[in-house]
């Protein structure tokens, strides 16, 4: 983006908005539905406010700083270069395995409208990582210039679908065929899919390409995030009026597909189904683009190996493109999507805790916001660390291994490389 070309407030704002949306509620309803039941609404309220006051808490530390570039650049101001490092090797892996969720979602709508078998979804999931790393090779993988439409066209299909569901209210459909756990089960499913709002941050990386970001960022992503929360609710009710409980568990990859046929027949199924392409889609462009930047910041304060800031004759970061998108398309190809949505929720909500701690102590903003953030974000971490226990203790420890490897193995390994 030139000089010339800032983002405005519509652009920030649709920019925030996608980069949530993106794949967000495509991927995560079944998950929280078959965790909460009946109180999938409340959970995502419960994700939401979290991620309110995280939103507000990033806003206010790149107004205190003038300077965008989220946690590990305000861990840095700070001097906890340290620590500053080995989150920012949590925070990469977190927008891997976003990218594999999002991955594994568009496969699974395409299987489904196509009729084809789990195989084909897997294919199209290492396949649309592999499109989105060669235009972001090419330099052609931002595309601004149509996000604002875009999202607009997501908030239209999700918004429809989710009025013609309330206008059949039935609150049996909320718990049919699901176990009603109460509001316990709901906090723990909030904790377990927070990667649903985590896209806003991807804006603090354009803080310098945005019309007065003092202003505007703030703004922007608080915004946002209240729509988005209220869009999710919206749908997570509307959907379960439309086909029960029940059926967004047992299809919970394309359950929103399922939703608009039964709404709207083939028309319906076919909408929601581009819907999901293009919101899957770029929110894997605009994460991969994120991430690459992302990393080219960590190698130069060398805490990533050198190798990565190479760019090619576009100057692009071409090594950092292709590490990040191939390690995505590999879990999206072998991983299932509860564990991938819960593995990058546990990494999201340690990131958000410690901004909002940071910006507490900074006393950037109001401190009960950012006090409550901190707190919350937490809880929401030992809640996750808790079900990741009982449900699935193999995925548990694959993640602890990853945090050793961040905290302790992580100068060895640059040692080794440089």
């Amino acid at each position: 983006m030139s000089a010339t070309e800032k983002l405005n407030f519509n652009q920030t704002w649709s920019m925030a908005v996608g980069g949530m949306v993106g794949g967000g509620i495509f991927s995560t309803l079944g998950v929280v539905i078959m965790i909460a039941g009946p109180w999938a609404w409340l959970s995502f309220l419960v994700a939401g406010l979290i991620a309110l006051a995280a939103g507000y808490s990033y806003a206010k530390l790149a107004v205190y700083y003038n300077e965008g570039g989220g946690a590990f650049t305000y861990l840095r101001k700070i001097g906890a270069d340290q620590f500053a490092a080995s989150l920012a090797w949590v925070l990469i892996v977190g927008y891997v395995l976003t990218n594999a969720v999002y991955a594994y979602t568009f496969g699974g709508y395409l299987a489904h409208v196509l009729d084809l078998g789990p195989w084909f979804a897997r294919a199209s999931a290492v396949a649309i990582m592999a499109v989105f790393i060669g235009l972001n090779l090419k330099d052609v993988g931002e595309a601004g210039g149509v996000e604002a439409f875009l999202v607009w066209f997501k908030l239209a299909v999700l918004v429809t679908l989710a009025a013609w569901g309330l206008s059949e209210w039935d609150s049996a459909m909320l718990s049919r065929g699901v176990p009603d756990s109460g509001i316990v089960a709901a906090l723990f499913a909030a904790a377990s899919i927070f990667m649903a709002y985590e896209g806003f941050q991807l804006l603090t990386y354009d803080f310098e390409d945005i019309e007065t970001p003092r202003k505007i960022l703030p703004r922007a992503i608080i915004s946002a995030i209240v729509v988005v929360i209220f869009i999710y609710i919206l749908v997570a009710l509307g959907t379960a009026m439309l086909i029960g409980a029940d059926q967004v568990v047992a299809h919970q990859e394309v359950a929103l597909a399922i939703a608009g046929e039964k709404a709207f027949g083939l028309v319906g199924l076919i909408v929601v189904t581009i819907g999901a392409a293009f919101s899957t889609g770029s929110a894997i462009n605009s994460t991969l683009f994120a991430t690459a930047r992302l990393s080219i910041q960590v190698a130069r304060a060398g805490d990533l190996p050198h190798a990565i800031e190479h760019k090619n004759r576009e100057g692009i970061p071409d090594r950092a493109v292709i590490v990040l998108g191939v390690l995505a398309a590999i879990l999206a190809a072998l991983g299932n999507l509860t564990e991938l949505v819960e593995a990058a929720s546990l990494a999201f909500l340690f990131t958000f805790a410690v901004v909002c701690f940071l910006a507490y102590k900074a006393k950037a903003g109001a401190r009960w916001i950012t006090g409550f953030g901190a707190i919350s974000a937490s809880a929401a971490v030992v809640a996750l660390v808790i079900r990741l226990v009982q449900t699935d203790p193999l995925a548990l420890a694959a993640l602890g291994a990853l945090a050793l490897i961040a905290v302790f193995g992580r100068k060895y390994l640059l040692r080794s490389s440089h």
